[in-house]
Formats: structure tokens, sequence, C-alpha cells
């Protein structure tokens, strides 16, 4: 697959979550933004998608089948190819231990759910000016 870079200017977003409704909300409010949003369904999908595409920013939800959010971020650390791609938690899981296990994992914001699209939007033009 080609370089998410050489696509243009359009940023690259990889959304995963296992709640179809709030993917399509996720991928509908950061298409209209202008980013180019890539869906995966569970954690296996959204670690293979990273890697064959390396995303320009991940939004990840905690709880998955297959893999969970936590695992996917602590893996796209470890990889030479994803180490430095923000990572954004989208998650219900709002204790202050699940937020800390979050940065631990590698995340580099924690939005909890539910969540403002444009708080999201703006957390996520953020990050990528940054980077």
């Amino acid at each position: 697959m080609s370089d998410p870079a050489s696509a243009g200017d359009q940023p690259v977003i990889l959304a995963a979550d296992d709640d179809e409704d709030i993917l399509q909300l996720v991928a509908f409010r950061l298409g209209r933004s202008g980013y180019r949003v890539l869906q995966a369904h569970d954690g296996e999908q959204a670690l293979a998608l990273a890697m064959e595409t390396t995303p320009d920013l991940a939004v990840l939800d905690v709880m998955m089948p297959k893999m969970d959010g936590l695992e996917v971020a602590r893996r796209l650390r470890a990889a030479e190819a994803t180490k430095n791609i923000p990572i954004i938690m989208l998650t219900a899981r709002a204790q202050d231990t699940d937020v800390q296990g979050g940065f631990e994992a590698g995340a580099n914001d924690y939005l909890r759910k539910p969540f403002s699209p444009k708080e999201l939007r703006t957390r996520v033009q953020a990050l990528l000016a940054r980077r």
C-alpha cells in the first residue's frame, strides 16, 4: 500500500471501535474535517491496518474484541515504523486508574465517552500540529 504522506495533504487517521455507531460518528466527523479515516472493528484489525498504512494518528477504543486498545497502543509504541504515531484513547473507561493505564500504554491523549465530536477534532488537530 502507498505511503499516506504521498496521498496528498490529507492526514490519515486510524479509528478503532467495536461499537459501529461510534466508529461511524468518528469517521464521519473526522472525514468532514478533511482527514482520510481508516476504520477497524477490533484491536487485531487496528494493529494490522496501522502496520500496513502507518497512519498519521490513531483513535483507539480501550474495550475491543481480539485485542484491547491498550495492547494495540503498546504494540504501536514497540514497533519502529509506528512508535511515533500520536494515539488518542476514546473510551467509557473513565476512572483515574484507567486514564493512567492509557498513558502508561503509550497514549498521548485520553477522551472519555460520551464525547464531543468537536472536542475530538480539536484534539486530533492539536496532536497533528505537534508532528
